[in-house]
């Protein structure tokens, strides 16, 4: 695959971008962040995985936008489950309005398997320092391109209860002893599909590191989370969680996640610091400490 970018903090490569371009249909071809890397180089994604070979890194991905699939794999469909269908959209670099060693503001369409485009999107992605590690910061304008109205769905808008994956994800490498909580709840089965201010993701295993996420915005802190530990190591935001997201003509849908990237094992105190950072363009009133200075 083709490297369109690569992320840089205080000189030392922290993460690649590829545009998928070369990947099979039926992975739903899209540009991801993989490898994603601690400041240590301990890796913190993985990619095209033997048992779901469409998950790639960090990516936006839906697995219903119109009926299209730009998730990959099979479709739900209610009433008859997981189905294998000629469906998968892909997604496609246009161009970047910006980009440094520090990250980008790039351009993408969502075509369909017909070749209709659905949407456009705006992506803009950040790394910078922050106390404990580095921090990497990924927003999302989705724009329907169409003179229709769109809908942005899951496996649990079409039936499947409690599977409303899709929007941003983060696919982590094999899992050997993970731990994951937010502020009140611990494990699997209490944190999915719950709100809450951040997420962390700690593996204890022989190369420890810790994962933190947090809503760049108050629409995506409204979001319940995603979590897989069990079946896989996998994490993010569900954008429509329990009812399809409608775009109206012209109108856009926006999301954005900042996780911390961390050696090591950390602590609440630190997680719940590092969430309350205010970003350098972030004048909103809930986020009030700001950036450490370079």
């Amino acid at each position: 695959m083709a490297e369109l970018a690569r992320l840089h903090v205080d000189g030392r490569r922290v993460a690649e971008y590829a545009d998928g371009a070369e990947l099979e249909e039926v992975l739903a071809p899209r540009p991801h962040l993989h490898p994603v890397r601690t400041l240590g180089g301990r890796p913190v994604t993985d990619a095209v995985p033997t048992e779901h070979r469409w998950h790639l890194g960090l990516s936006v991905a839906l697995q219903d936008v119109d009926g299209r699939n730009f998730w990959g794999g099979r479709s739900y469909l209610r009433g008859r489950g997981y189905t294998w269908r000629a469906d998968h959209g892909r997604i496609e670099h246009a161009g970047f309005d910006a980009r440094d060693d520090a990250g980008f503001t790039e351009r993408l369409r969502w075509v369909g398997p017909d070749g209709e485009l659905l949407l456009t999107e705006r992506r803009t992605v950040r790394a910078r320092p922050v106390p404990n590690g580095w921090e990497l910061e990924l927003t999302t304008e989705l724009a329907n391109a169409t003179d229709r109205a769109l809908e942005l769905g899951s496996p649990a808008t079409n039936g499947r209860t409690g599977a409303g994956y899709g929007g941003l994800f983060w696919r982590l490498p094999p899992a050997h002893d993970p731990r994951v909580r937010t502020p009140d709840a611990t494990g699997e089965p209490d944190v999915h599909g719950r709100t809450a201010p951040w997420l962390l993701w700690t593996e204890l295993g022989a190369e420890p590191f810790s994962l933190a996420l947090t809503g760049a915005d108050a629409a995506t802190r409204a979001d319940p989370w995603f979590v897989r530990v069990e079946g896989y190591p996998g994490i993010g935001s569900q954008l429509a969680a329990e009812r399809p997201v409608p775009v109206p003509v012209g109108g856009v849908v926006a999301r954005g996640l900042r996780a911390l990237v961390a050696d090591g094992v950390l602590d609440r105190a630190a997680v719940e610091d590092w969430a309350r950072l205010r970003r350098p363009d972030d004048r909103s009133a809930d986020a009030a400490v700001p950036y450490p200075p370079r």
